[in-house]
């Protein structure tokens, strides 16, 4: 089992890395879950990912208190708004283009009504 859940966390921090680039694919979320497996698999790993400079910060503010720095919001609502204005670019169906509306809006008000970290 700890190597499913070190593979699971490796996984995870890949697809963490992936979105970082790519606006499409979540960051934070993906290192969240790269802790949790960390902390049944590997106390390195798992302390080299929250004492990490740029992302540490993050999921420790998230651990505490759920809460999740002014920037990160920010950076969620632009990428949030590129897939959007990428889908109406593109010409999606309406009907597709609802459901993105209803999810993605709902997204954002879950994440600015978390507390700032």
């Amino acid at each position: 089992m700890h190597y499913i859940w070190s593979g699971l966390g490796l996984l995870c921090v890949a697809l963490a890395m992936v979105g970082v680039v790519l606006p499409l694919l979540p960051t934070v979320p993906f290192l969240l879950l790269a802790a949790f497996f960390f902390a049944r698999s590997s106390s390195r790993l798992h302390n080299w990912l929250i004492t990490h400079r740029t992302f540490g910060p993050l999921i420790l503010d998230w651990q505490r208190s759920g809460a999740i720095r002014p920037v990160a919001k920010k950076a969620a609502t632009l990428s949030v708004a590129a897939v959007f204005g990428f889908s109406v670019f593109v010409s999606v169906p309406s009907h597709v283009l609802m459901i993105q509306a209803v999810v993605l809006g709902g997204v954002l008000l879950f994440i600015w009504t978390r507390p700032n970290g």
